[in-house]
């Protein structure tokens, strides 16, 4: 019995060690409450690009050792190996891995002690649940009721946990009972090795509309520099022609040069003035004759 284990034991250290020596990224994931199902659907949605591995630490640590030789700094992984985890092999860019990851999240039932990800609101409206005890459980966790048509109904918008706070048994069977899911629960890639660099969470955690927003702001900074220095690219000489168009009208305008493109606003120009000159003569003289 003690050999076979220790045999399954080797024959799991040399598939890790496979995994490894086949992939460029290793991603270690927190196991804290995922449930299996998710982790079946999550495994089915990746499997052509990611290989979702449950193992022990020892035996992860084992696979790591055997392969440091060929992968540098590999060892460097050991240390961020604690806890229940689950590993994941690709050559995938792990930052893309980490928001497929984040995508991939799921709400559930809120359990005893979870901790609130946000402040949890109950909205106004109808329970569908039938006047009784429940009444007085939900007046304790700080819902306002009334009884409507024979079911109870939320008087008003409530915050019955705020973000941070422990969520109580009370408030935990309530919740349920109004099929109001406010845990997020899903795997979170809180490290990964790729191609010999170590990328910790607070670096693969990525703002998707932050970044969105870097970029806008830089095409935007960029396009107004190469606008100013009259620099030709394709976002830019089409606003160049068009200013350079004005520019050179304006210049033909004051310098009474009769080009086919101006020599309409230079007869309107010459109109304009030929009436405010006429108006003043005609001023003038009236003055003269008085």
């Amino acid at each position: 019995m003690a050999k076979e284990k220790s045999h399954r034991k080797m024959q799991e250290v040399e598939e890790l060690s496979r995994l490894i020596e086949n992939h460029k990224v290793v991603g270690v994931a927190s196991a804290h409450k995922v449930r299996a199902p998710q982790l079946q659907a999550l495994n089915k949605k990746l499997r052509n690009d990611v290989t979702i591995h449950v193992t022990k630490n020892t035996l992860m640590q084992r696979a790591l050792e055997k392969c440091e030789k060929s992968k540098p700094h590999l060892k460097e992984l050991l240390e961020h190996i604690t806890g229940a985890n689950i590993f994941m092999f690709t050559n995938m860019n792990p930052f893309k891995l980490s928001i497929l990851l984040d995508k991939s999240k799921v709400k559930t039932v809120a359990k005893a002690g979870d901790i609130a990800p946000t402040d949890i609101v109950i909205s106004a409206g109808n329970t569908g649940l039938p006047p009784g005890p429940v009444i007085a459980e939900l007046t304790e966790v700080g819902l306002p009721t009334k009884i409507e048509t024979g079911s109870v109904v939320i008087t008003r918008d409530t915050v019955v946990a705020k973000k941070g706070g422990v969520i109580s048994p009370k408030l935990a069977s309530i919740l349920s009972k109004l099929g109001v899911k406010p845990i997020e629960v899903g795997l979170v890639l809180n490290t990964a090795y790729d191609d010999g660099v170590i990328l910790t969470s607070d670096l693969l955690q990525i703002d998707l509309e932050a970044v969105k927003k870097q970029f806008q702001d830089a095409y935007w900074y960029a396009k107004n520099l190469a606008l100013k220095g009259a620099y030709p690219i394709t976002e830019t000489i089409g606003l160049l022609l068009m200013k350079a168009r004005m520019e050179g009208c304006a210049l033909a305008i004051k310098a009474v040069y009769p080009a086919k493109d101006v020599i309409s606003d230079l007869i309107s120009k010459a109109y304009h003035e030929m009436t405010t000159l006429s108006t003043l003569i005609e001023e003038k003289v009236e003055k003269a004759e008085a």
